[in-house]
């Protein structure tokens, strides 16, 4: 290895990468609308190209462990008398992959996420962050001042990287990936508190272990915050009926106590996976924000529309009017829709549930169509 690695050698790489990087300097302002571009991109190619997508992970989870073993080679050069890169390169390479990485898994996280509950605090964190990520002063001052911070920044980078990635490569549960995920923020992060043990003490070491634990117990419970960042709801619907062998819902009736205790109701999801995915999700339904039945359904990847899934409550209560909720969770606590609807006496109040499908949240804006060849795929897994 050191043979290999002689001074000489070691200085034309690091004069090699610094040439480039200064070629790239004066073009920089053009990298956030093309990288914001490429996210968007990215987010088409790994819908429809399942291959493609996964290459494209794997060669963002590449850059990262560049980037996370980029410290350690250069305290191993330094001892070793070997010549580093400047700060000022690597914290230009380490923004260009940040940029990279979230936007990369911006649209994931825009697409995935129910804008009327929490997660929206979490899709506007990820903006932020990818704001932050293109504005230079701020960037550079984050990362030159506010050391803690900047590792907070890096560590929900990293999240991001795994959460997303891992289904399309390894077609690992949201549940697998969202655990792998925040155990890998906690791992990356823990450095942010390293200045805490420079003066070695008992009591400095059950500091910085609670601060690490409490990190860890922090990002488990605001896991349902999170959007499950390889499913998304294309459509649901509210019918009296459903024709099994076509799976689509049938039939219009007004909500009304009577209606619903005699056909039931039928609550229709599509939902959305990459192909080889299988995923257990569940329909929570809940009366007056009180908990009725959970239904536990089996869905698979790969059909574009989304995957055809429902539940049928026959059991009402005996005073079934108010608001109604169903609630579509992962196994993992990870909320991927809800659906609303009013059981009243008064036909004009009660909901209208009319078959209907209805497209759920971004889905609803079908810009596939204007992707050339972007024709929907037939179905290929579909729920018996």
């Amino acid at each position: 290895m050191g043979a290999l690695l002689t001074p000489s050698r070691v200085k034309a790489i690091q004069q090699f990468v610094e040439r480039w990087v200064e070629r790239l300097k004066p073009w920089s302002w053009l990298w956030p609308p093309m990288a914001f571009a490429a996210g968007v991109g990215s987010f088409f190619l790994v819908d429809r190209q399942q291959w493609l997508g996964a290459a494209l992970a794997l060669g963002l989870l590449f850059t990262w462990v560049l980037l996370l073993s980029e410290s350690l080679i250069g305290r191993w050069l330094a001892r070793r008398g070997h010549p580093t890169l400047s700060k000022g390169i690597t914290t230009f390479i380490a923004q260009m992959i940040h940029q990279e990485t979230l936007f990369f898994t911006l649209p994931f996280i825009l697409i995935t996420t129910v804008w009327n509950s929490g997660q929206t605090l979490f899709a506007v964190c990820v903006i932020g962050m990818a704001l932050l990520s293109i504005i230079d002063p701020l960037y550079y001052k984050v990362a030159g001042r506010w050391r803690s911070l900047y590792f907070a920044f890096h560590a929900l980078c990293v999240f991001l990287v795994v959460l997303v990635t891992l289904p399309i490569m390894l077609h690992l549960t949201t549940g697998q990936s969202l655990f792998l995920a925040m155990a890998t923020m906690v791992l990356v992060a823990t450095p942010s508190f390293w200045h805490l043990l420079k003066r070695r003490s008992l009591k400095r070491w059950c500091v910085f272990l609670g601060l690490t634990l409490m990190l860890a117990y922090a990002a488990w419970l605001g896991r349902i915050w999170v959007p499950p960042a390889s499913l998304w709801m294309t459509s649901t619907a509210l019918s009296p009926s459903l024709n099994i062998q076509q799976r689509e819902p049938q039939g219009t009736i007004a909500l009304t106590p009577q209606a619903i205790r005699e056909n039931g109701l039928y609550v229709y999801t599509a939902i959305r996976a990459p192909r080889g995915l299988s995923e257990t999700i569940y329909h929570a339904w809940r009366h007056n924000e009180q908990p009725m039945d959970t239904v536990k359904l089996d869905i698979s990847g790969g059909r574009e529309q989304g995957y055809r899934a429902w539940s049928h409550k026959l059991n009402f209560p005996a005073d079934p009017t108010g608001n109604w909720r169903v609630d579509i969770m992962t196994d993992s606590g990870q909320r991927l829709g809800l659906i609303r609807f009013t059981v009243s006496e008064d036909p004009q109040k009660a909901t209208i549930a009319d078959s209907t499908i209805r497209p759920s949240g971004l889905s609803g804006i079908d810009l596939r169509r204007f992707v050339p060849d972007g024709r929907n795929s037939t179905d290929e897994q579909e729920r018996d």
